[in-house]
């Protein structure tokens, strides 16, 4: 059995591994164990700034050296302090995919151990619920949230492609659309009935971090 140790950013995330990521590896004799950042003492959730991160994910790698350690941060506000963030090779213009990926390699660089998977979600976890809009029904009992959602999605290539501005995230965008929406109770109910396959076929950056993970299955 392969061992993988996620750090994620909050409770949302956390359920996400939980209750989706964790039974659908665990059938392939992959476990996997979430743990939320921490931020100061007693404070968990969130990457407030680089330096407050490294630290831990430096220590989770050594301390499970024989398991895989990765990552699930946003895309979407990541501090100014982030690897690669301030570089002059910074792709400012390219997609969400193409930032994350050259952020991806520069916090592999800064990290360097070799158990460490870099991810980030593009851009922001919320992205994946676009990938069938039509889950949403279920939750609320306001008509016009579905079609609204799927009118925003259809703006898209892909559902990581929304973009990552404080009015226009794919958190905003459902929040705005549906007001009742609890990040921490929706998102991971919503995530569980969309279901990875349809997170993989609309996701393209999400399905490569998967991708990995799917190789640790035949270790």
């Amino acid at each position: 059995m392969s061992r993988v140790v996620l750090l994620v950013e909050g409770q949302t995330e956390e359920a996400f591994v939980n209750e989706l990521l964790a039974p659908h590896y665990w059938a392939f004799g992959v476990f996997l164990t979430p743990i939320i950042i921490s931020t100061s003492p007693g404070n968990k959730g969130g990457v407030v700034s680089y330096g407050k991160v490294k630290h831990q994910v430096t220590r989770l790698c050594r301390e499970h050296h024989a398991a895989q350690v990765t990552t699930m941060f946003d895309l979407y506000a990541l501090p100014g302090d982030f690897p690669g963030l301030a570089s002059a090779d910074f792709p400012i213009a390219g997609t969400g995919r193409q930032k994350a990926c050259f952020l991806e390699a520069q916090l592999a660089i800064d990290i360097g151990e070799k158990n460490f998977i870099p991810n980030l979600m593009v851009h922001e976890f919320e992205a994946l619920l676009f990938a069938d809009a039509d889950k949403f029904a279920e939750w609320t009992d306001d008509s016009t949230v579905v079609p609204v959602l799927k009118s925003i999605a259809s703006g898209y290539q892909t559902p990581e492609d929304i973009n990552n501005s404080p009015q226009t995230a794919p958190s905003r965008r459902i929040s705005k659309a549906m007001p009742e929406y609890q990040k921490t109770f929706h998102g991971p109910l919503i995530a569980c009935e969309i279901g990875l396959d349809a997170m993989r076929l609309n996701c393209p950056h999400f399905h490569e971090w998967l991708f990995k993970l799917d190789a640790l299955a035949a270790r």
